[in-house]
C-alpha cells in the first residue's frame, strides 16, 4: 500500500516509538518476546536505515517514549489495562535503570526533540507530540520502533485523526508475534495509513521526491 506523498523535509518527521534498551538489546526484559520477529524482519538493520536516512535528508526525529516506571506508579488509578499491570510489576522500562535507556543506535542527537512520555499506548494522548509537530509545521509522520499493534498502532491511528499523513515502515516495527504483525499489517493498518512501505520501499520513494528546505 502506497500513497503519492512526496516527503518533503519541511513537512516530513519520523517518529521513533520506544527505542528503549528494554525493548530492543540484548538482556533487556522485553526483547525475548520481541526476538524472534525483530531478527526475522532485521528491525533493528532497518531502523538504522530509516534513521540515517531521515537524518541524511533533513527531516525533523522525534522521540516517543512511554512512561519510565517508578515502584509507586498507578498506585492509586482506578483502571489499569492489562499491559499497564504488566509493567508494574515488572518495572519495565524503570526510572535510572539500563532498560530505560536508549539503544545506543538510536540516541537523540541535539537537535532531535524527546516527547513527553506516554502512559498507555498513544504518543499523542497527554502529551505534546501534537503540539511540537505542528510547531515545526510537520504534516507527514512516518513511524518506526515498537511495538506493533500498541503504541505504534495507536499513535499512527491518533495522528490520522488528527490530520496527518501516516506512513508505516513495516520491516522496521517490530512486535512479540507474527500473528500481531499480521493484525496489524494486514488488517488494521490499512484501514487508516496512507502508506505502509517496507525500508526499501521508502528509501526508494524519498529518492524520488523533490527536495525541499526545512524552514
Amino acid at each position: 500500500m502506497a500513497s503519492e506523498a512526496q516527503y518533503s523535509p519541511d513537512e516530513t518527521a519520523l517518529l521513533v516509538v520506544d527505542p528503549y534498551n528494554d525493548f530492543l538489546s540484548e538482556g533487556g526484559k522485553l526483547w525475548p518476546r520481541g526476538k524472534e520477529v525483530a531478527e526475522g524482519i532485521g528491525l533493528l538493520d532497518h531502523m538504522r536505515t530509516m534513521l540515517a536516512t531521515a537524518r541524511s535528508r533533513g527531516f525533523r526525529v522525534f522521540i516517543v517514549p512511554h512512561h519510565q516506571t517508578t515502584p509507586s506508579d498507578y498506585l492509586t488509578w482506578d483502571h489499569l489495562s492489562a499491559t499497564q499491570q504488566h509493567i508494574v510489576s515488572q518495572q519495565i522500562f524503570a526510572e535510572g535503570s539500563w532498560g530505560a535507556e536508549w539503544h545506543p543506535d538510536f540516541q537523540p542527537r541535539e537537535d532531535e526533540l524527546v516527547m513527553r512520555q506516554h502512559w498507555a499506548s498513544s504518543g499523542f494522548a497527554n502529551t505534546d507530540l501534537d503540539f511540537m509537530l505542528k510547531q515545526h509545521h510537520v504534516r507527514t509522520i512516518v513511524l518506526i520502533g515498537m511495538r506493533a499493534n500498541t503504541c505504534v498502532d495507536t499513535t499512527a491511528r491518533f495522528g490520522q485523526e488528527l490530520g496527518y499523513h501516516v506512513t508505516l515502515i513495516r520491516d522496521a516495527i517490530g512486535s512479540y508475534s507474527w500473528e500481531e504483525m499480521t493484525a496489524t499489517f494486514e488488517l488494521n493498518a490499512p484501514l487508516y495509513a496512507h502508506a505502509i512501505l517496507t525500508t526499501d520501499e521508502f528509501v526508494d520513494a524519498v529518492s524520488r521526491s523533490v527536495p525541499g528546505t526545512r524552514r
